[in-house]
């Protein structure tokens, strides 16, 4: 009878004790119950104008720029490159979590030469080569557990890779719009400069020849000055936001000014996006949430990891091989085996390290879930705000509109009266502030309009979709994915 055979009846042996004494202890997985949104959205949802798709909305902005800034932050972001690192992380170990439940071979070779005796006159000579093997056998899903939380991680890094790509994005097309704001503010300042100053003119001439006082002189100087000072500050403001776009996006501050210099003051126009009816559709688009609810279920298969521990293991080893052995003039070669050992593991006493390691695990799994939770809130919640600031600002604009142009057809009216000696230089000046605070309010709306858009792009997961992670976890890098 061969070792082989001596072997069954042990294995089979070992096997039913084993199943007999652990009957109803295999470890139970949580089942994630996550929560899901409202059955609908409490702000309103935008209309008109034509639906651009996320995943190329940044070139539908009216300005081609827009779309360039985007490129090139994203190949200069940390955050991105920290991410693409994560991802490979999350790789190697969701392949060596996965190559763990299989068996594991090495090869081995050794040579000896002793003489062990001093009354033999001969030395003897050993060579050997061989596979050893080595399997724990997954009897209650430890290692299964185990590999299906690293895909998960895999899979979450991925969608944390997209969520910084979408952040990035929106970071850098926001600091672009406040930046042509900026400049549009700066217009409107210059304007009403030049003005103050042809104002603080006239002033002097006439009061050089008697016709007003000299307090109006002085009031008028004081104005142009202030409207001077006013343009030093707005030109600070916006060369800060020139060199945080330098920083954004790597270029260099000469070429990225004359690229700026083509659309001076012009706020850029984007598509308009369509949003669903029904929050679950939308928010099903977000990386981040993905992300959230791939970490729970991960967290429910380390619990079922964590719980097998302590239940007994099963490990079997063997090894296959050649050997030579030279004594003298005396040789024999053949080759070698071994099955066994077939080792039971039954944890009998730890000082509760393993009871305590489930209770952190399912401590983990409860923060997972609680995690889910709060992005799920903060995702509608971002959701809706954009939503309300389209919907008051399409309602704002024409009041605004009216206003503005009824402040500036007042203040032409009384620059117009005060030069012909009807209107006072005071009451210019108030018509003048009035005229420049509703251009700027309508600047401002305009600001606030497009970055609500560009919320709304980056609350709706900026074109990315779980199809695109498991393409990415079957072997296609996450990098490779263009925005």
């Amino acid at each position: 009878m061969s070792l082989r055979d001596l072997m069954r009846p042990a294995t089979a042996a070992a096997l039913a004790l084993t199943l007999a004494g652990c009957a109803g202890l295999a470890p139970e997985r949580p089942q994630p119950v996550l929560a899901v949104p409202a059955a609908s959205w409490q702000a309103p949802l935008p209309h008109g104008g034509e639906v651009g798709q996320l995943q190329r909305w940044w070139q539908q902005f009216d300005d081609p720029l827009v779309a360039d800034l985007v490129q090139a932050t994203q190949a200069a972001s940390p955050n991105l490159a920290a991410g693409t690192a994560r991802i490979e992380q999350a790789r190697a170990a969701s392949v060596a979590a996965g190559a763990a439940r299989g068996p594991l071979v090495d090869a081995a070779a050794g040579l000896s030469r002793s003489r062990g005796d001093p009354s033999m006159s001969a030395a003897s000579s050993s060579l050997s080569a061989r596979l050893q093997a080595g399997w724990e056998i997954d009897l209650f899903g430890a290692r299964a557990a185990g590999a299906d939380a690293a895909m998960l991680r895999l899979q979450s890094a991925q969608a944390g890779w997209h969520e910084a790509r979408v952040a990035t994005a929106a970071e850098v097309a926001l600091m672009y719009v406040n930046l042509r704001a900026c400049e549009a503010q700066l217009g409107q300042i210059e304007q009403d400069a030049a003005s103050r100053a042809e104002t603080a003119r006239l002033t002097e001439m006439a009061a050089r020849g008697g016709l007003l006082a000299r307090s109006s002189q002085d009031l008028a100087r004081a104005s142009a000055a202030q409207a001077r000072a006013a343009i030093v500050q707005q030109r600070i403001v916006c060369d800060a936001a020139v060199k945080a776009l330098v920083a954004l996006t790597d270029i260099p501050e000469p070429s990225l000014r004359q690229r700026l210099a083509e659309r001076r003051g012009q706020l850029p126009r984007p598509a308009v996006l369509s949003v669903a009816q029904v929050p679950a559709a939308a928010l099903a688009q977000r990386p981040d949430l993905y992300a959230a609810e791939r970490d729970v279920v991960a967290a429910a298969a380390d619990v079922a990891q964590t719980d097998a521990q302590r239940l007994p293991r099963i490990a079997l080893a063997g090894s296959l091989g050649a050997a030579r052995t030279t004594v003298g003039s005396f040789s024999a070669s053949g080759s070698v085996w071994s099955l066994g050992p077939l080792q039971v593991t039954l944890p009998v006493f730890d000082g509760g390290v393993r009871r305590a390691e489930l209770a952190a695990a399912r401590a983990r799994y409860d923060a997972a879930v609680s995690a889910y939770a709060a992005r799920l809130r903060n995702a509608v919640r971002e959701t809706e705000e954009a939503l309300l600031v389209l919907q008051g600002d399409a309602l704002r604009e024409p009041d605004l509109r009216a206003a503005a142009d009824g402040f500036i057809s007042s203040w032409r009216a009384t620059e117009t009266r005060q030069r012909a000696g009807v209107a006072t230089l005071f009451e210019l000046e108030d018509a003048r502030r009035s005229a420049l605070a509703s251009q700027s309010a309508l600047i401002e709306l305009q600001r606030e309009r497009v970055g609500a858009w560009i919320l709304l792009y980056r609350s709706l997961g900026g074109g990315w979709s779980a199809d695109e992670t498991r393409a990415s976890t079957s072997g296609t890098s996450a990098t490779s994915i263009k925005p």
